[in-house]
């Protein structure tokens, strides 16, 4: 969702550059651990013996509440108008209140069986997100195409067996060809799709 659907790339820096240097952190180093994986995750990395709960509900109400320049990103709007709702879903590591905040703020639809950390034991870079995504869509990981923003999400789009599309939007480039997906493009106004012969087909702009 965040980097790939939608823009919310400075309130989450603002959010965890405050909360950086609340805890004594380095800013530049925790929002680059945080962009892609649940805040319980980077929060029990940083902060072993704190109370994980506490802190991430923190975490969320800051994110809730900061919702100015999130915005959805090039093309989003013209692709999803294009694509069946049965066809896709979104995979956050938000929760679902903070991903449909965002949603809402951005203007667009809320997929009624969306995968968010509320729904997972294991984040991104565990499959477990894409894989459930993929049941609850019907079809095989194999036969899906994850578009991810961040190194986590690729690594876990390939492990569940899909193929991946990642977007520049958050990170550069070389990260992102460091974790291996199948393409790399500007956004979404680089997909198209299209029915063929009663498949749902997309076309790259690579």
């Amino acid at each position: 969702m965040d980097g790939v659907l939608v823009d919310s790339t400075p309130a989450v820096a603002r959010v965890w550059h405050r909360w950086a240097i609340d805890h004594g952190f380095d800013p530049e180093d925790v929002v680059r651990r945080a962009h892609g994986r649940p805040s319980r995750t980077t929060i029990r990395e940083l902060l072993p013996n704190a109370d994980v709960d506490a802190e991430d509900r923190k975490v969320e109400q800051a994110e809730i509440e900061d919702l100015d320049g999130v915005l959805p990103l090039p093309g989003v709007q013209q692709l999803l108008s294009k694509l069946p709702v049965a066809h896709w879903t979104i995979v956050t590591s938000c929760t679902r209140p903070l991903a449909e905040v965002r949603l809402r703020a951005a203007g667009l639809p809320i997929p009624q069986n969306m995968i968010t950390s509320s729904d997972i034991r294991h984040g991104k870079p565990h499959p477990e997100p894409y894989l459930k995504a993929a049941s609850i869509l019907g079809y095989p990981s194999a036969d899906c195409v994850v578009v991810e923003d961040a190194p986590a999400g690729i690594q876990a789009g390939k492990a569940s067996g899909a193929r991946v599309i990642a977007f520049p939007t958050t990170m550069d480039r070389a990260e992102l060809q460091a974790a291996g997906p199948d393409w790399i493009l500007h956004n979404c106004a680089d997909i198209a799709a299209s029915d063929g012969n009663g498949k749902l087909m997309l076309r790259l702009a690579t």
